[in-house]
């Protein structure tokens, strides 16, 4: 099922020792995943600018447990890049639809990070809207972008207009500068700064058309937070670990709570003295609470649960 990757298509530095390279054409769009572990399978959706390169610290003790999959989605890292992707979460649920009935997973477990935090919430609900909830199991939700949190609402405003365009495609692709100030941000204590973490990273948005869709991804950005506040009401039966830094300065923290008071069968888990990337910053506490709360003995939603949810959604969205 898993196809190799010969070795010269992806740098040295985006890869893990051990872990497998895979590639696979999913609806003609040519993704890039790594492949560890056996077991119950397990997905890993990386956030913005980033890709599953992430995951390098924690994939191979989550693989101790799990039969991991960590993706580049379509548009970033070395994953194909393709003019027509819109740069949606909507359309990032879809795609990660495709690759799951692809690769023939019947039911998984998720742990998504940032945007891809919002990514697995627009993802389930996808899955409820067909009848398909059941097929996830539990869902970690590390730092997820949602309209509860305006630490970039400015930022962001700036950046979906066409100077913001101008300013993503043509100056933030060639000035390194501007990549290192935001990415130091995201770190609480920049001593624990992995040594390959920027130049990794910086890899990853090498492939031409990569800043491109990084600003459709920023154009669709308060659309997709409306999204994700419409999803939740179908996602929430899932069994979920809202897991935060406490000193996180991408995404406010106590959104985590706001998550958690619409989110009925979930719970919060406050790292402290950690920013936006617990996996990079504290890889071995991560992985603890991540397989602590994986590994319990928890129910999957039943098919009755699902439609119920499903119903309540199409009353409207949650309020406070």
């Amino acid at each position: 099922m898993h196809d190799r990757v010969p070795s010269l298509s992806v740098p040295a530095r985006a890869r893990v020792d051990g872990v497998e390279e895979c590639f696979a054409v999913i609806n003609g769009l040519r993704w890039r995943y790594q492949h560890a572990g056996s077991g119950p399978p397990l997905l890993l959706i990386h956030g913005f600018m980033a890709y599953s390169f992430s995951w390098r610290m924690v994939i191979k003790a989550l693989a101790e447990h799990y039969t991991v999959y960590a993706m580049d989605l379509p548009g970033t890292g070395f994953s194909q890049r393709n003019a027509l992707l819109p740069g949606t979460l909507a359309s990032d649920a879809e795609h990660l639809l495709q690759f799951m009935n692809h690769l023939g997973l019947k039911e998984c477990d998720i742990i998504g990070t940032s945007r891809g935090g919002g990514a697995t919430i627009a993802l389930c609900a996808l899955l409820a809207q067909k009848g398909q909830l059941y097929r996830i199991h539990r869902i970690i939700l590390s730092a997820p972008i949602n309209p509860w949190s305006r630490y970039e609402n400015a930022r962001v405003h700036f950046l979906e207009t066409p100077l913001g365009c101008f300013y993503v495609v043509h100056m933030a692709s060639r000035l390194s500068i501007i990549l290192k100030r935001y990415f130091l941000q995201l770190y609480y204590n920049r001593a624990t700064i992995p040594a390959d973490s920027f130049a990794g990273y910086q890899t990853g948005l090498a492939a031409a058309g990569s800043f491109q869709h990084l600003w459709k991804i920023a154009r669709s950005w308060f659309a997709d937070l409306n999204h994700i506040e419409n999803c939740i009401p179908l996602a929430q039966s899932l069994p979920a670990l809202i897991l935060w830094g406490e000193h996180d300065r991408a995404v406010r923290p106590a959104s985590a709570y706001e998550i958690h008071r619409r989110w009925k069968n979930s719970v919060v888990v406050m790292m402290p003295n950690i920013g936006h990337m617990p996996y990079e910053e504290a890889p071995e506490e991560f992985t603890r609470i991540a397989l602590d709360f994986l590994l319990r003995n928890i129910p999957p939603i039943s098919h009755d649960e699902s439609q119920l949810a499903l119903a309540t959604a199409h009353q409207g969205p949650a309020t406070a």
